[in-house]
């Protein structure tokens, strides 16, 4: 039997990282739930689990560089099936925003006592730093898209310079909304209007801290000369996400900021 492969489909080597994955997952979700209840070994436990799922998440998406990179495996087919994976995924990013979005609009079209937002909230000035950040984020996803056209036709240096670029304007964005939080006029706890409005725009700068890492890992990947123009998946993917993060603060500016107020 020769070892010639039939097909183009990528079938996996045995690997412990899904198992190691969900008992990591297993353990922060446990010390959480003890951290927020003031246990004894809350945060210990919390931290382990913090730690085991980002020495899984290292070592799982190291293989799979490998499998596409060095071992050939990911095919067309096999990119075809892992494009369906990530709109998979965004989309259920999307509901998540989503329930944030309808708990806020609830409570806004049906206030209790008639007034929103409630009594003594004084809201944000929409255009002043969350309208500077709006143009961060409209600008980084201008560069992003600079950095994918460059890529697809082979001009690697702007490339490089535009990914660096969309990566520096989402850390100046997370920068910004901590000096926003910190200038907050109300706590997390003042109410449902501070509650949705720390929920909904915590998750997205959350959001923004993964994509910035994303691109941060496609830019020492570019640096290794990983991405061609005709594969660059890992990139493609790490660009959609950026979107999605874009679109998502645009929604919460108007609905939040703008009409919310």
């Amino acid at each position: 039997m020769s070892g010639e492969q039939k097909h183009p489909f990528h079938l996996v080597e045995p690997s412990p990282w899904p198992a190691l994955g969900s008992l990591s997952a297993f353990v922060l979700t446990v010390g959480a739930v003890l951290f927020m209840h003031d246990h004894q070994y809350g945060s210990a436990s919390m931290m382990v689990g913090l730690t085991l799922v980002l020495v899984t998440m290292f070592f799982w998406w190291r293989d799979v560089i490998r499998e596409a990179e060095y071992q050939g495996h990911h095919t067309p087919v096999v990119q075809i099936g892992m494009r369906y994976g990530m709109m998979l995924f965004i989309s259920s990013e999307v509901m998540f925003f989503v329930a944030f979005f309808w708990a806020f609009f609830d409570r806004a079209l049906f206030p209790a006592g008639g007034i929103w937002p409630p009594e003594g909230i004084v809201t944000f000035n929409p255009f002043d730093l969350p309208l500077i950040n709006t143009l961060v984020l409209l600008l980084s996803g201008c560069t992003v898209t600079w950095a994918h056209h460059a890529l697809v036709h082979g001009n690697r240096r702007d490339f490089m310079l535009g990914l660096a670029i969309t990566i520096g304007l989402g850390a100046l964005f997370t920068v910004l909304q901590a000096i926003e939080y910190s200038h907050a006029p109300f706590g997390f706890t003042d109410g449902i209007y501070p509650s949705v409005f720390f929920m909904a725009t915590g998750f997205h700068g959350f959001h923004v801290i993964i994509g910035t890492l994303f691109l941060a890992v496609c830019l020492w990947r570019g640096s290794k000369g990983h991405f061609t123009p005709q594969q660059h998946f890992g990139f493609e993917a790490a660009a959609w996400y950026w979107h999605f993060v874009d679109v998502v603060w645009l929604f919460l500016f108007v609905a939040v900021y703008i009409w919310g107020r």
